[in-house]
């Protein structure tokens, strides 16, 4: 759908209604503003930019998450390690000590 706005003094731009009404773009709210390769302005809302960042990352990682584990999921795996090398250790300490 390709609809026209207006810039009006100071450069600002007036997006039509029923567009700011299905983005849910309030007065004061601020935009994103890019340009494509070719040049072209593209306005974004915060929201619009942070689906498109958390798609890249899931992108990276794969749909299923077979890119790798989580940060979260690594840290549980080394802590339960170390925490079994420190209950061996204590186990070989006290049968040194009876």
């Amino acid at each position: 759908m390709t609809q026209q706005a207006k810039v009006i003094d100071g450069g600002k731009v007036v997006i039509p209604a029923n567009i700011r009404r299905e983005l849910d773009i309030k007065r004061g709210d601020s935009l994103v503003v890019e340009r494509d390769a070719a040049g072209a302005i593209i306005l974004k809302t915060y929201a619009q930019v942070v689906r498109e960042a958390q798609q890249r990352f899931r992108d990276m990682r794969g749909a299923d998450g077979a890119g790798g584990s989580s940060v979260v999921d690594e840290l549980i795996a080394d802590r339960r390690d170390e925490a079994r090398r420190e209950a061996a250790r204590d186990e070989a300490w006290q049968a040194r000590q009876r």
